[in-house]
């Protein structure tokens, strides 16, 4: 495969994971509007953007087995078709309950996005050159709430929330267009000049399905992979610490996804059209840090450094600028509050490094799982985030106390990728399960 149609695939990737985070950013900037309209208090509002993450959550295993082992073209654009319905229906919702069902569609939909492109990322390119595309694929999630941020307060003014859902749900579809012109049916990795030489079983295929895939490993008991079951798996310390980790890291950035906007009309009594415009700020910063990192680490280990405290001390670094996020909330000026946010937006250089992580830490046709175990980790923390903030917002009539508990969790995170997760080397089923 040539370079150009691998980097398109990642662009492709990219453009999903921008309307897979516009569409979750319509609910948190139409929060007030919605709230007006449906007469909710900070509890439910809680339980509304939490709601999300239920099925997103219990998605993540079943989808990551299936990126292992299905052909990721029609899994990926099957998924993709049933998150903007999901989305597109929302605007129909005249009650909490409905809202929260198509909320509940839009995760199972979205379930595919990390999974799915991990799996992808891992197959067309070599250890050593996944950090870029990695960060790059992901870039889109932030972007997606930037482009939220400026484009959706001017349709909820113009249009209100309803239409706004319609709208952004349906148009998402013609992505599908580009997808089917451009994805190969079969792709198999190390078709590109640049990959590693490997051999077919050491390297699914992109299409691979069915029992009797060259996906399917087999190792040296002759046992399939398959059969080893779910419970060894889950003790493997290094994805024990990679599931600790992304737990901490997602808990922090859910509290940014679900409550920056309506916390900017809140407290900084920002109007819709501002907050929107002043939160799409943080997430483009976010956003842009994450293919940035992950360049950063693979220049210096093709200049020698070590992998494993190049990809955890540049994971290190973002996380600790998470700290800006406890004085964002005490300064008096909504400007300086809003820099401060900014500047705690630094979290992103983690994050295409954590996803090589797991790519390392993971056996090449397991990635797809292994993926799936982390984000369902991660996406526990999106259940909780934003219930535990409402809850703590309605106990205390602040916001301080969510802040600061987001910012402890994320800095637990690193005792989890520098003490239990390992060192970073590519593994197989005969060398690592």
């Amino acid at each position: 495969m040539s370079d150009a149609r691998r980097w398109s695939i990642v662009g492709l990737l990219f453009v999903a994971s921008l309307i897979n985070y516009l569409d979750r950013a319509t609910i948190s900037i139409a929060l007030p509007l919605i709230s007006r309209d449906l007469h909710l208090d900070p509890t439910s509002k809680g339980l509304l953007l939490s709601a999300f993450f239920w099925s997103y959550a219990l998605m993540q295993i079943p989808i990551g087995w299936s990126a292992d082992r299905f052909n990721l073209k029609w899994l990926y654009a099957a998924t993709f078709a049933i998150w903007s319905f999901g989305q597109g229906l929302a605007g129909a919702a005249r009650s909490l309950l409905v809202l929260i069902s198509t909320r509940i569609v839009l995760g199972v939909g979205e379930s595919i996005y990390l999974p799915g492109g991990t799996k992808i990322v891992t197959l067309l390119f070599p250890p050593e050159k996944r950090g870029l595309p990695s960060g790059l694929f992901d870039f889109g999630t932030r972007c997606g709430m930037a482009l939220g941020g400026i484009l959706i307060p001017i349709l909820l003014v113009h249009y209100g929330w309803r239409a706004s859902f319609l709208l952004i749900g349906f148009a998402a579809l013609l992505w599908l267009i580009p997808w089917f012109a451009v994805f190969p049916s079969r792709i198999r990795a190390g078709e590109g000049k640049t990959e590693e030489k490997t051999s077919s079983t050491e390297r699914p295929s992109l299409s691979d399905a069915g029992p009797n895939s060259k996906a399917q490993i087999i190792s040296r008991s002759g046992k399939s992979a398959d059969g080893r079951g779910f419970r060894k798996l889950a003790l493997n310390r290094d994805l024990i610490g990679i599931c600790l980790g992304f737990f901490c890291f997602d808990y922090y950035w859910y509290l940014f996804v679900t409550w920056l906007p309506d916390y900017l009309v809140t407290v900084r009594h920002l109007t819709i059209l501002k907050a929107g415009l002043y939160s799409a700020v943080p997430f483009l910063v976010f956003g842009v840090s994450e293919p940035l990192g992950g360049w950063i680490a693979d220049r210096l280990i093709r200049y020698g450094y070590d992998e494993t405290r190049t990809r955890k001390g540049l994971v290190t670094a973002g996380f600790l600028t998470g700290l800006l996020l406890i004085p964002a909330e005490h300064v008096a000026s909504a400007t300086a509050a809003i820099w401060l946010i900014v500047g705690a937006s630094l979290v992103g250089l983690a994050t295409g490094n954590l996803i090589v992580i797991l790519q390392c830490c993971a056996p090449a046709e397991k990635v797809g799982l292994w993926t799936g175990f982390e984000n369902f980790s991660g996406n526990i923390a999106g259940v909780l985030a934003p219930l535990l903030t409402g809850i703590l917002i309605s106990r205390t009539g602040s916001y301080s106390p969510g802040f600061q508990l987001a910012v402890v969790v994320l800095l637990c995170g690193l005792a989890s990728y520098w003490f239990i997760v390992g060192e970073l080397k590519p593994k197989t089923a005969l060398s690592r399960d």
